[in-house]
Order: C-alpha cells, then sequence, then structure tokens
C-alpha cells in the first residue's frame, strides 16, 4: 500500500527537512518580531575608532564604587587600576571624584531597567578599551598595518604581463616602476654594513650581569653608603682626617690599593699620576706619561692659551727630531698632522688615545708588579686625628708589619 505524504500549499512535504528548517525560522523570525529589541547605543560603538583618556576610566571606575551593588563591585585587576590611576591623577581626583558623583546621581533618576542597559552598555565598552589582563587588546592600532594604510604598498605586475588597463588595478593601489639593479658601490657599501655587523661585540646578559656584580663587589669597600668609612664622614662627623689623608703627598694603604682596580684609578689620583710618573722615569719611559698629562691639561686651558701650547706639544714629543719622541701609529701620526695646522684642544685626540692603550698594556702593568707599587702598599698607614668629646685632639701614629 503506497504511504501518502500530506502536502503543503506552497508544494513542499510538512515532514521534509526542508519544511522543518523553514518552520524553525518562521518560529525564529516571529520571536524576534514580538519582543523588544535593544541594540547599544551609538556612543559606545567601537566603529567610531576613538580612545577614551584615562580620565574617563578613572571616572568610570570612580562611579562604581559609589553604587552599593553586588553585581557593581570592581574586580582586583579594576580596583588596581583605580588605584593607580588615583596616584597618577591625585591633584586632580577630587575633580573626578565630583564628576563620577554627578553621573551617579543621573544615573539613579534613571528608570531600573534603563539603568540596567546603560551599565551593561559602559561594561562592555570598558571591557574591549580596558581588557583584562592577559587578554588581547583589540582596540591596539597594528603599527605595520597602520604604516601600510599611510604608505601603500604598490601592487606587482600581472603573471600574464602587464595590464594597460587602468580600471584592473586596485582603486588604492598603483603599478609600481621596475625596480633598478643595485649597482657595484651599493652591494659593497652593504657587504661592509652586514660586515661591521658581524663584527660587533655583543654580550649575553650573564655575562653583563656577571660583569655588574664583580664591578659592585670590587668597590663595595669604597662606598660610604655600603661600608662605613674609616676614617669617618666629615660631613656627618667632627674628623676631618680624610680631608687631611687626601690632601696628603703620602696615600694611606685603602688608596694604593684602588690603584690595582686599573689605569684610570692611577690617572685620576694625582698622588697615582706622581707615583706612576716616577716609576716609569727610574725606567727612562716616561715620555708616554708626560705626553697625556699635556693633553690633558691643554684641554682645560683658555682658548686664547690653546695654539701655542698645541705647537710646544707637538715640537717636544711628534715633530721630527723631538727630544721626548713617542710611538704612534701612522694612521694616528697622520690625523694629529692634519689637526696641529687648526690647532684646538682636541688636536691630539687620536694620539693620546693610542698612547693611552700603550701604557695600560705595558707599563702600567708592569707598574703594578713592581716592587715600588707593592712597597706602597705595605707602608705605614696615616697618621689618623680624631677629636674626642671635650674636644681635643689626640694622634696616634697605627702600624702595620711590614
Amino acid at each position: 500500500m503506497a504511504q501518502t505524504n500530506s502536502v503543503g500549499s506552497n508544494g513542499v512535504a510538512d515532514e521534509s527537512p526542508n519544511m522543518i528548517v523553514y518552520r524553525k525560522m518562521e518560529d525564529v523570525i516571529a520571536r524576534i518580531l514580538c519582543c523588544n529589541i535593544m541594540f547599544q547605543t551609538p556612543y559606545f560603538w567601537p566603529s567610531n575608532c576613538w580612545e577614551p583618556e584615562n580620565t574617563d576610566y578613572a571616572v568610570y571606575l570612580c562611579k562604581r564604587t559609589m553604587q552599593n551593588k553586588a553585581r557593581l563591585e570592581l574586580a582586583d585587576y579594576e580596583a588596581e587600576s583605580l588605584a593607580r590611576l588615583q596616584r597618577a591623577f591625585a591633584r586632580k581626583w577630587e575633580f573626578i571624584f565630583m564628576q563620577a558623583e554627578a553621573q551617579a546621581k543621573v544615573d539613579k533618576k534613571r528608570d531600573k531597567i534603563e539603568r540596567k542597559i546603560l551599565d551593561s552598555q559602559e561594561r562592555a565598552f570598558w571591557d574591549v578599551h580596558r581588557p583584562v589582563p592577559g587578554c588581547v587588546n583589540t582596540t591596539e592600532v597594528d603599527i605595520k598595518k597602520s604604516s601600510r594604510m599611510k604608505n601603500p604598498q604598490k601592487t606587482r605586475k600581472s603573471v600574464y604581463g602587464p595590464q594597460n588597463d587602468v580600471r584592473t588595478h586596485s582603486p588604492t593601489h598603483t603599478p609600481a616602476p621596475e625596480a633598478k639593479p643595485a649597482t657595484e658601490e651599493q652591494l659593497q657599501d652593504q657587504i661592509n654594513y652586514w660586515g661591521g655587523q658581524l663584527d660587533r661585540h655583543r654580550l649575553k646578559m650573564s655575562k653583563v650581569a656577571e660583569s655588574l656584580l664583580a664591578y659592585t663587589e670590587q668597590y663595595v669597600e669604597y662606598d660610604p653608603f655600603i661600608t662605613s668609612t674609616d676614617p669617618s664622614n666629615p660631613w656627618i662627623s667632627d674628623d676631618t682626617a680624610v680631608w687631611e689623608l687626601e690632601a696628603s703627598k703620602e696615600p694611606g694603604q685603602q688608596r694604593v690599593k684602588r690603584w690595582a682596580f686599573g689605569i684610570n684609578e692611577v690617572l685620576k689620583d694625582q698622588v697615582g699620576r706622581e707615583q706612576f710618573l716616577k716609576f716609569l722615569e727610574s725606567e727612562f719611559s716616561s715620555e708616554n706619561l708626560r705626553f697625556w698629562l699635556a693633553v690633558q691639561e691643554v684641554k682645560k686651558r683658555p682658548i686664547r692659551e690653546v695654539p701655542t701650547r698645541v705647537q710646544e706639544i707637538w715640537q717636544e714629543f711628534l715633530a721630527s727630531g723631538a727630544p721626548s719622541a713617542i710611538n704612534v701609529d701612522s694612521k694616528s701620526y697622520d690625523k694629529t698632522t692634519q689637526n696641529v695646522k687648526d690647532p684646538g684642544r682636541y688636536a691630539f685626540e687620536d694620539a693620546q688615545d693610542h698612547i693611552f692603550k700603550l701604557m695600560k698594556s705595558d707599563s702600567y702593568s708592569r707598574f703594578i708588579r713592581s716592587s715600588a707599587y707593592q712597597e706602597l702598599l705595605q707602608a705605614k698607614k696615616k697618621v689618623r686625628s680624631s677629636k674626642n668629646k671635650h674636644g681635643c685632639v689626640h694622634c696616634c701614629s697605627l702600624t702595620c708589619p711590614a
């Protein structure tokens, strides 16, 4: 017996899949037409592409704290943001609070349903512009996309050949002219550039941290903020022994010990320079240090005296047949020769750098290993002056065993 299917008025079987889908669509449309549809206020549309300020966010968070409702309580990240904004806008926080209070009063006058709708819209707006930490901020502008929008890239030619029809090109792009092949000089410049990048000195962060720690440990003894000085700090006590030691020609043991940290420690200490020069004179090789000191002295002279002093240094150390000739490389010598024609404070800069490197690698190392330095290191400590509570000065000589 043949089974008959009921057929609707539109010619489609009532129990067919198409008819079932059609009835469900009708049901959805009927529900949409029967209920009230709520759309977001255009003011909060992200498509308006305006970025709210932090003061607006502060007003919003402050307003939520005024409403004693569980659904409006601040989350942990929002409470942290409110505290941070309160510190940032401390000077005008009273104005922000008054603005939030005024908005809260206006919201209380609204209908209950309207107030709930506005609260949900505001929360959705700030969830987009101030998302939860760890979430993607969809309003951030991609720098690459922004750059492409400002400077659109040229479209490539079609793989099927050139297209002369203007309508075939994108309205926002124009065909790019053929790129000129790089010249030999440009290629050589690129090779030199990348070669220089390969030769650059790079350090790992672990090595940098080790170096900083070693430097800190080395100088911790000389840091008055970390280690109490001996003698005491004259700015916070009545003991002036520190100034007396610094003015003395006989350095203390701690001062001499610091010279071994590097050549810079010797050169910036007046007594260290004198002892270093005395050692080099004993070896008949003091011309390098005397040249370096003379160049340093030129940099501090009045400008009217510089040309004369530059010529004197040239004649003493660098001219042919100079009485105290120094050994510099040809590149530094040629550069210095050109600079002396127009004498200035830094005419000998290249030669001075070269001499500094020579002293650092040769004469300074010999000075630190010499018996003269060891004798200074083991010498007697300076006489210290200290005042008692009655203001009397007592002098005591403290000696170290040889």
